[in-house]
């Protein structure tokens, strides 16, 4: 715990140190001369409370200064321009790509990326075309924030654990690490059964932080020449989890409903939760992927694979400048 209590303080010692720095022009050298390249992972985007369901989203206001950053200091390239290598040798090279297709992103970002000038990937499910409106995760990372203590599921009872998550009583296993190994029925059983518990939908003010991106959006948003809009499964399952059957039917199905939609080549995926396996991998080129983004490489030899990638994702509780340090670093304060 001690230990723990001075890692945290000697953390935001680092930060708040590093930010006056910035601000007294100590960091310029530094950032001009930075060189290398980076995949950036953002996710959410909405105007305050950021925190407010989940621990991956920015404010608009955050996002805005990560951009005026990047146009400052960096060389900002499209995902295609990042696997042709045409980076810059005298910036650090950017790659801006957003995961979820949440519908923030269309409001938020699209017009940010328009005003700057700037390109980004959006990796979207086809949760759409089965019909929902919220990614499975983000339901139940909502009702286990504010639903009650414990709850039933299939006969069995969970209790909030550590961050809020339902856990089983008897095995100890998270119900969202549970779900992440089970195909989609299950998902729809569980926001069926437990939507009655917290009916989030009938608040407006909430939107921003589950609502996906709708057809027309999505379609809008592929012929912004500053937007390149992937596949992030159909479903948002983890596909390395189901059945490899049911992944290349998602991986499918996702391409095709993109395609149909932007009437544009899909050509890239971003796994969802930077899941995947040899099989996974195989099945998406046999697909016609051959821009395949993880989060860590999870296999020795992926970086001897030409259409593989890594990406960093972005801490939405450090300020612009750290973030940026940290990205050129490629490496957050661990001590």
């Amino acid at each position: 715990m001690i230990t723990a209590i001075r890692n945290k303080l000697y953390r935001e010692a680092k930060y708040k140190t590093r930010d006056l720095g910035y601000s007294l022009g100590l960091y310029e050298r530094f950032l001009q001369n930075a060189r290398g390249s980076r995949i950036m992972i953002y996710h959410g985007i909405c105007e305050q409370d950021h925190t407010r369901f989940n621990p991956i989203f920015l404010t608009r206001k955050i996002f805005e200064a990560h951009l005026v950053l990047y146009k400052k200091y960096c060389n900002v390239i499209s995902l295609d321009d990042f696997y042709q290598q045409n980076f810059s040798a005298d910036k650090f090279n950017i790659c801006i790509s957003f995961d979820d297709g949440f519908a923030n992103n269309y409001k938020y970002v699209l017009p940010l990326l328009e005003q700057y000038r700037l390109p980004a990937t959006f990796f979207v499910t086809g949760i759409r075309d089965a019909g929902y409106d919220v990614l499975w995760n983000d339901f139940l990372g909502i009702v286990s924030k504010y639903g009650p203590q414990t709850i039933e599921y299939k006969k069995q009872q969970y209790y909030k654990g550590r961050y809020d998550k339902y856990i089983d009583a008897i095995t100890g296993i998270s119900l969202v690490e549970t779900l992440r190994s089970a195909g989609f029925t299950a998902k729809t059983e569980m926001m069926e059964l437990l939507y009655p518990l917290l009916p989030f939908k009938n608040n407006a003010n909430n939107t921003d932080y589950w609502l996906q991106m709708t057809a027309n959006e999505i379609k809008h948003l592929g012929s912004s020449p500053w937007a390149t809009v992937g596949a992030h499964g159909y479903y948002h399952n983890d596909l390395a989890r189901i059945n490899i059957e049911d992944a290349v039917w998602e991986l499918k199905a996702s391409k095709n409903f993109l395609e149909n939609l932007i009437q544009k080549p899909v050509n890239s995926i971003a796994f969802p939760y930077g899941s995947y396996n040899k099989p996974v991998v195989e099945a998406a080129k046999k697909e016609g992927y051959t821009q395949l983004l993880a989060m860590d490489f999870l296999f020795a030899d992926d970086h001897l694979d030409a259409t593989m990638r890594e990406r960093f994702t972005v801490n939405p509780f450090i300020s612009p400048i750290n973030q940026l340090h940290a990205t050129i670093t490629h490496r957050y304060e661990q001590h």
